[in-house]
């Protein structure tokens, strides 16, 4: 993982306690106007480090971050975070200056949070078998409680799906699962992926089909009305679909996606945990909700 552009990010202060070498164990960066640096690490326990984030401190790591483009800077404000060079997520918090009911940007930046991102490359290559039929790549739903690695898995997936020359439209709305950087994607998807970032699901979905004639769309956290609606234009084009949800059981994903599950789209579940650590495999089923693997630890 390239950690270089976050240690280079932090305040100097900070990059004097902690190396960039012990960042490889790090998932989260916390630095709050007032408080000691919070670190949240790769095996979910939490560490503090003695220094207190001041003001200056963060004048000087917004400083750091938006030097290499002011107004793109500015744009992302709105959004409320940046992506960083090798795809780490920066968030932002602090006063909202607001243009006709819209965030305009953010001044008097108070907090920040700093996502380290993670690639697992070979991850997809071991569980494309069972989400294959007679050759040809099952509607698959991936699911899990937030943090157990859907979007990780979702994007191995994609690009071992993409490395087979299956085109692969990934409509990835939040930047999460290959966050762009001057149209460069960040993370590995495979040469034969489209990446399509900052736009809604439902209407990210409609506009693949329509422009860039993919073999898979890929989706990350389905749940609005409006995406099951667009999952249905997908399927009506002959189109596969692998996708993730928030979600602890199959029953919990038919309350989440009733419509979906009661027409049985999804020909292939794929259920992770962090019951033995972050990317449990706690079993793949069919449509019909028959196990097709039994839950490992991965």
């Amino acid at each position: 993982m390239k950690t270089e552009a976050v240690w280079r990010a932090l305040p100097r202060r900070i990059r004097e306690k902690i190396s960039e070498k012990e960042l490889e164990q790090v998932q989260e960066i916390r630095l709050r106007c007032g408080q000691l640096v919070f670190l949240k690490m790769r095996d979910r326990q939490y560490r503090q480090l003695a220094e207190c984030i001041s003001a200056a401190d963060l004048r000087e790591t917004v400083s750091l971050l938006s030097a290499y483009s002011l107004y793109a800077f500015e744009e992302e404000l709105k959004q409320g975070y940046l992506t960083m060079e090798g795809g780490h997520r920066v968030g932002f918090c602090g006063k909202a200056v607001m243009e006709k009911g819209e965030i305009r940007t953010l001044k008097q930046i108070n907090a920040l949070n700093i996502r380290l991102a993670r690639e697992q490359k070979g991850w997809g290559e071991d569980f494309l078998p069972d989400l294959m039929e007679e050759g040809r790549f099952c509607h698959t739903l991936i699911v899990s409680p937030p943090g157990c690695g859907k979007t990780t898995l979702l994007r191995d997936i994609v690009r071992c799906l993409s490395e087979r020359m299956l085109t692969v439209g990934v409509v990835d709305e939040r930047g999460e699962i290959a966050p762009l950087r001057d149209g460069v994607p960040q993370m590995d998807v495979g040469a034969c992926t489209d990446v399509l970032e900052g736009c809604p699901k439902a209407k990210g979905m409609i506009l693949l089909l329509r422009s860039m004639s993919p073999d898979i769309i890929a989706v990350d956290e389905l749940g609005r009305k409006e995406d099951m609606d667009a999952v249905y234009e997908v399927l009506h084009c002959g189109v596969k679909l692998i996708a993730t949800v928030h979600g602890y059981d199959f029953a919990d994903v038919e309350r989440r996606l009733q419509p979906l599950m009661q027409g049985k789209i999804f020909e292939r579940y794929l259920f992770l945990s962090n019951r033995n650590g972050t990317g449990t495999l706690e079993g793949i089923l069919d449509r019909d909700g028959v196990v097709i693997r039994k839950g490992e630890e991965i």
